[in-house]
């Protein structure tokens, strides 16, 4: 069993039923976690109104990393010029993830961070 991050995109993907079905069946024997921050931009983006049973019962499923002063200090020193992005990938690292998904392509140049793998899916 993987710890595996999503990342924003990677999220809403699994929420709103975009993509494939497989990608959803390969992370059930897995930890799945997300940031807040991700929760907050899905809403935000998508217009979602609370309260939502649908998306708050998928959201339930997943481990939320705390988004603490020490993970917002890090995010502001890098990796990347994307506050956001930051954020999210010190949160996988925060909590020793084993995998970062994400559909970001700058993203997925940096191929790992810390332990973590970046990859747009699992292959495992």
């Amino acid at each position: 069993m993987a710890k595996v991050f999503l990342d924003v995109n990677r999220l809403i993907d699994l929420t709103q039923g975009r993509g494939d079905q497989s990608f959803a069946l390969s992370l059930e024997s897995h930890q799945v976690y997300i940031s807040p921050l991700s929760v907050h931009i899905m809403f935000y983006l998508g217009k979602i109104i609370v309260p939502n049973r649908k998306i708050g019962g998928a959201i339930s499923q997943f481990k939320i990393i705390n988004l603490t002063k020490t993970v917002l200090g890090k995010a502001l020193a890098g990796p990347t010029s994307d506050l956001e992005d930051n954020i999210q990938l010190h949160s996988c690292a925060e909590e020793d993830c084993d995998y970062f998904l994400t559909n970001d392509k700058n993203i997925l140049k940096m191929k790992f961070f810390g332990k973590a793998r970046i990859a747009a899916g699992l292959s495992i």
